[in-house]
């Protein structure tokens, strides 16, 4: 996985978020369930050691209610729709950007979500 500072952001995995620090990744939609590959995700900043270990004790417990959002139709491979979801203070935006495969995702704090994710998404909080 990949730190990237801010000026490197074109250049960083998942959804294009003005929000840093923030974790970006691609997972491979397989069925039902997300595929995640370590090659294909980097954070755009650097969280805190603190908040990097809450982010990894949070992190699967995002994907698996992902997985639930992709297995009732909520997230669907061949229509881009984002939506939110918030566990343990960080938030998760998804969207599959009609790739017919990929979901790609940005994490971050949900204290710095930034004020357009605030008024367009739909939030969903575990």
């Amino acid at each position: 996985m990949t730190t990237l500072k801010l000026f490197d952001i074109e250049h960083a995995w998942g959804l294009p978020r003005k929000v840093s620090p923030r974790f970006g990744a691609r997972l491979i939609l397989r069925g039902l369930h997300l595929d995640y590959l370590n090659d294909r995700a980097s954070f755009v900043g650097e969280f805190s050691p603190e908040v990097r270990k809450r982010f990894n004790h949070a992190f699967p417990i995002l994907i698996k209610h992902l997985e639930r959002l992709v297995a009732n139709g909520e997230i669907d491979a061949t229509e881009q729709h984002c939506v939110t979801i918030e566990h343990a203070d960080f938030t998760c935006e998804a969207d599959t950007l009609s790739s017919h495969g990929y979901l790609y995702i940005a994490v971050y704090q949900t204290a710095d979500k930034p004020q357009s994710a605030l008024t367009f998404a739909p939030s969903i909080t575990l």
